[in-house]
């Protein structure tokens, strides 16, 4: 059934195009993959606080819906033709009030057209029109934002390392959380230069980004994989700094964390500060250079503050399991957030799943605070 749905989405894609002879168009539909998710969220908060991630209209009731697909298709030996469909809000969820619009419909997006070459060994050059890929930036999210824009991407591998070198002219950046603070409007281009290398179970990383008389911008982070008597133990740690070129400020970000598992338990810390002078190091909060790790309480680019992320779960069966998560962000000049919330998580099969979460979130002095709920369920294809 799944290889009959997927023959007949290309077909139908095929049969919108050009005409083409019987045995090329065959062929065609023969070497493409498809690939994708489709994802539904409720949320419910009570509040809508300041500092606190909205996740779309936090001071309702709103469904969430966004639907990507993925044509992957072999041209030739060294070259593939990738396109990536969404069906949401441009490169976001579409977020339906249950009192608004609450059966309007949504569109129809083509957020990628690349062709890769792989023709030599251990390279890889995508060009044309793709998610930007870097620690600054979300490409691909089932759910969230994703940062597009129109260029070449190269990584080369040889031995433990890979280099990354890319360009774009155009991006989607005026879309972005940050982009009222960072001031782009998307015709800016953008240089990402970066080294990835493992060995002997640590992987380290070093990227630099420069965005047209908007940013220079550096991160590095250290990974590790241990197995200490029966427990396996990951600590990371990344530092981030971006200079705004228009700006005497310069934002900072330092983090440290580790997750640990033991059999059907796990634990995982994590703790941040930010520069004094600012902490805006990234371009969507969800990315590698800020601190995003639980609900919504999340690094938000303020100046001299503290962030604090902990949480245990346990696998209660092969497929159900449970977790309690607390998260808190320490303003020098501002109120305080905290949240705290129990998740318990279905994974029906490998590509079907969901999990609900209920908790509390807590402003300082403020009635900016309340109750919040969710009901997430994914299918990845």
């Amino acid at each position: 059934m799944k290889k009959f749905a997927k023959m007949s989405l290309v077909a139908a894609l095929a049969v919108a195009g050009t005409a083409a002879s019987a045995q090329p168009l065959a062929e065609a539909i023969k070497n493409v993959d498809v690939s994708g998710t489709v994802a539904y969220r409720y949320n419910d908060y009570e509040d809508q606080a300041k500092g606190a991630k909205a996740d779309a209209n936090s001071s309702s009731a709103t469904n969430n819906y966004k639907i990507a697909v993925n044509l992957k298709s072999k041209v030739n030996d060294d070259i593939t033709a990738n396109t990536r469909f969404i069906i949401g809000s441009k490169t976001d969820a579409a977020s339906l009030g249950t009192s608004t619009d609450s059966d309007a419909n949504v569109d129809l997006t083509l957020s990628e057209v690349n062709f890769t070459y792989t023709g030599v060994q251990g390279l890889s050059v995508t060009f044309g029109k793709q998610g930007i890929a870097t620690p600054w930036t979300v490409s691909r999210d089932a759910m969230g934002d994703e940062q597009t824009g129109t260029g070449i991407l190269a990584q080369y591998s040889v031995g433990p390392a890979t280099f990354v070198g890319a360009y774009f002219n155009q991006t989607n950046f005026s879309q972005a959380e940050t982009s009222g603070l960072l001031n782009t409007d998307g015709s800016e281009n953008i240089y990402v230069l970066g080294a990835v290398a493992s060995f002997a179970g640590i992987t380290l990383d070093a990227f630099y980004a420069d965005l047209q008389d908007i940013f220079d911008a550096y991160t590095i982070g250290l990974a590790a994989s241990y197995d200490v008597a029966s427990v396996k133990l990951s600590p990371f740690a990344r530092y981030s700094s971006l200079d705004l070129d228009e700006s005497s400020k310069d934002n900072a970000l330092w983090q440290v964390g580790l997750n640990a598992q033991l059999g059907i338990f796990s634990a995982f810390a994590a703790y941040g500060e930010s520069d004094d002078e600012g902490g805006n190091v990234y371009i969507d909060s969800g990315s590698q250079t800020n601190m995003d790790y639980h609900w919504r309480v999340t690094a938000d680019g303020s100046a001299d503050t503290e962030y604090l992320y902990v949480h245990a779960t346990a696998d209660v069966t092969e497929k159900v399991n449970v977790g309690l998560f607390y998260s808190q962000a320490d303003y020098k000049k501002g109120n305080d957030i905290n949240e705290v919330y129990v998740q318990a998580k279905y994974q029906m099969s490998k590509n079907f799943g969901t999990y609900v979460r209920f908790g509390d979130l807590d402003v300082d002095n403020s009635n900016e605070d309340g109750t919040m709920g969710r009901v997430h369920v994914q299918y990845s294809f």
